[in-house]
This record gives structure tokens, C-alpha cells and sequence, in this order.
């Protein structure tokens, strides 16, 4: 129910043209502001079908049908789970998928952080200014992340107090606790060996999952179940675009998915005054 998707959960961004730093909410909200000045409607509701075939495209939901004759599906994506089923009873009582919105939840207590990208350690330095000790837990050694968040980290790692402590090769087996997350199980890929650390909280950073389901076959998409488009956005479907991290090949950052959606919008322009 707030503009921004994954913008909204960022707490700083400090990659995007003209803001030397800001957070994701205000840079989603000043978007969004900017936008319905310019006219742009707004309707909040849960999308549960989809009719895109014709030269009228449908938007199904319980507030009812909203038409047009062109569609641009910025879907996004959800987060991936561990797919353990102590997370998903520990789910909101120690498990969480957003730093930003949970951290301070934390603050003095030990957490852990699974994922090596850029997420997962964008969540690391921002716990380490709120927790008393930071776990990232990886499977690799090796990071899929941008050099600087890499070495932000790992600097974090270093001296006798030092806030992070790396545990690469190696899995979350499990979590335990009574009503709330107490202990992660370890295993190292490598050498097979389990550990046991107390935290008080995991943050899952290992990706995110875009949210296609509904297309139900109609749209064309790759095998990551991201929507696939030609250069101009256009889906396999007349009249039907897509832009930012629902499309497949996007960079997944914040100035791609505003070119995606300059892109569409042309095209889209082009396409209606053809008809």
C-alpha cells in the first residue's frame, strides 16, 4: 500500500543520477508525487486475473475492471525463501526478508544475513550500525555483489571487536528456538561439518522471485520466470510491454527500470497512433 516496491525497502541508494545519497522511501515517493501532478491516476488494489488478449487489454481486481488499450506490467518481484519449514514457522518472530523495515527490531542483538549479492550486503552494513554482531552466512566464497559493498564488508570483519563474521561455503540448516528464532543450524559445504550460533533474528537476502504467476501462460518467459521483451519492452503479446525487474535481462536497478519504462511508454505512443 506505498509506491516504490523494492525502492521502498532500500534504506540508502546512493547509485541513482542527482541524489548523492537518499533513502529507497524517499525516492519512491518523490517519483510518485512527481508523477500525479503530471496527471497520473492512482488506484490501489490486488490484481487477480489478467485479460490481455484483444485490443482491449483487462486488469482484473475486487475494486473492479480497469481497461486499456496498452498495458506495461512493472511487476517486481517477491523474496526467495530457504524453503525450511522452521523458517516458516519462525516467520515474524525472528525471521524476516527486509532490513530496512526490521532492523530496528535488533538493535544490541546478534543476526545473521544469508545471500551474497548485493542486497544481502547492503543488509549487512546497515545491521552492523544497529545489532551488536552481524553472521553472513554465504554459500560461496565468493560474492555476486558490487566490488565496494565487498570490501565495506569485509572491513567490517577485521580488529578485535569487529561486528561482522563471515561463514562462507556454508547453508542454514535449520532454526530453532521456542516462539522465536534462538539458534541456526550451520553446515559447511565443504567439509560437511554442522556449528551452532545464538542469534536473535535471520534476514534471507538471496534473491527475489518475479511475481508472474497470474500470466497463467500468456506471456512469454524465460526459465527464471522473468517476462521476456524485445529492445522496445514489447512482449510477445500486442499492446502488452514490460519494464524493470519483472523483465528478463534488466540490470535490476532503479535508473534500468526508469529507462525500461521511457522505452514502453514511447513505444507505446508509437503503437496506439498506428491504431
Amino acid at each position: 500500500m506505498r509506491p516504490g516496491g523494492l525502492v521502498a525497502l532500500t534504506n540508502k541508494i546512493e547509485n541513482y543520477p542527482g541524489f548523492e545519497s537518499i533513502s529507497g522511501p524517499d525516492l519512491a515517493m518523490k517519483m510518485f508525487d512527481q508523477a500525479e501532478k503530471l496527471g497520473m491516476e492512482v488506484v490501489f488494489a490486488d490484481v487477480t486475473n489478467y485479460e490481455l488478449e484483444g485490443d482491449v487489454k483487462k486488469i482484473i481486481t475486487p475494486e473492479g475492471v480497469y481497461e486499456g488499450r496498452a498495458i506495461v506490467l512493472a511487476l517486481g518481484a517477491t523474496a526467495r525463501q530457504l524453503d525450511l519449514q522452521s523458517e516458516r514457522e519462525f516467520a515474524g518472530r525472528g525471521v524476516s526478508y527486509c532490513a530496512t523495515c526490521d532492523g530496528n527490531f535488533y538493535k544490541d542483538k546478534i543476526v545473521a544475513v544469508v545471500g551474497g549479492g548485493n542486497s544481502s550486503l547492503s543488509a549487512v552494513l546497515y545491521l552492523a550500525n544497529i545489532a551488536k554482531k552481524v553472521y553472513l552466512v554465504h554459500r560461496r566464497d565468493t560474492f555476486n555483489a558490487e566490488a565496494v559493498q565487498v570490501q565495506k564488508m569485509y572491513s567490517l570483519t577485521e580488529g578485535e571487536n569487529a561486528k561482522v563474521t563471515f561463514l562462507p561455503d556454508s547453508v542454514i540448516k535449520d532454526l530453532e528456538g521456542n516462539g522465536k528464532v534462538e539458534k541456526m543450524i550451520i553446515e559447511n559445504q565443504k567439509t560437511k561439518e554442522i556449528s551452532e550460533f545464538a542469534i536473535d533474528g535471520v534476514f534471507v537476502a538471496i534473491g527475489r522471485r518475479p511475481d508472474t504467476g497470474f500470466l497463467n501462460g500468456k506471456i512469454n518467459l524465460d526459465k527464471g520466470g522473468q517476462i521476456i521483451t524485445d529492445e522496445n519492452m514489447q512482449t510477445n503479446v500486442a499492446g502488452v510491454y514490460a519494464a524493470g525487474d519483472v523483465r528478463s535481462g534488466s540490470l535490476k536497478q532503479i535508473v534500468t527500470a526508469c529507462s525500461d519504462g521511457a522505452i514502453a511508454a514511447s513505444r507505446i505512443i508509437a503503437y496506439l497512433n498506428k491504431r
